[in-house]
């Protein structure tokens, strides 16, 4: 309860009220110009979770506006926490589920989106809920720029196969794949970012996949 409220205090966390059928909010088109301080890129992260990706990828490159994504308060207070102790003005986060990122931001508003250790939704019966299935992918092209770009981690490597197969049906450009990440790149802050269960993944020998392509 304590994270809730202070969650409310915070000037970098947008937490709207749920309604359905959903509206758009007023912040759709608006994030540069009345949410942060300076007009760049801007870059989500769905999912987010405690906001350490967020966070650091924030830290890493300043000139770009990054807002975390989850639909759990309590985690996203750790991430909103460090960026309220840092005084970063690049960071936001977003209290919503995923499916609902069309009413907060309009077409061409958003530059990148990354997700990270999504759900893989494994039953067939749950395929529309993973983030990268062509569901998702129709919601990514509707906010994203022309040469909007999309990043997936993850550690599950039936999910890393399906989200190729998936790309390469969709006829979207694949920049970079691997199912070795750590054992692909000799040296990249990005990509070389990683959270708290990433690297606990890591430690019980899960190879880390990644997957870059432009949504349009």
């Amino acid at each position: 309860m304590q994270r809730f409220a202070e969650n409310k205090k915070f000037k970098h966390v947008l937490e709207p009220r749920i309604l359905y059928p959903p509206v758009d909010h007023e912040m759709k088109g608006q994030w540069n110009k009345n949410f942060f301080v300076k007009n760049q890129p801007i870059v989500l992260e769905l999912g987010c979770g405690r906001g350490e990706y967020t966070v650091n990828l924030a830290n890493y490159q300043a000139n770009k506006n990054y807002i975390g994504i989850d639909i759990k308060g309590a985690r996203i207070w750790r991430g909103a926490k460090t960026v309220e102790e840092k005084n970063m003005s690049n960071v936001g986060f977003l209290r919503t589920e995923v499916e609902l990122i069309e009413n907060f931001f309009a077409p061409g508003e958003v530059s990148e989106i990354w997700i990270t250790f999504p759900d893989p939704q494994p039953q067939r019966s749950r395929e529309k809920k993973r983030l990268t299935s062509p569901r998702f992918l129709n919601i990514y092209r509707n906010i994203c720029s022309r040469q909007g770009v999309i990043h997936l981690k993850t550690d599950n490597k039936p999910f890393y196969n399906y989200s190729l197969e998936v790309v390469k049906s969709q006829g979207l450009e694949r920049e970079f794949f691997t199912d070795d990440l750590y054992g692909s790149i000799s040296h990249d802050e990005i990509l070389s970012i990683q959270t708290t269960y990433e690297r606990k993944f890591r430690d019980q020998g899960f190879n880390i996949c990644y997957l870059r392509f432009k949504i349009k």
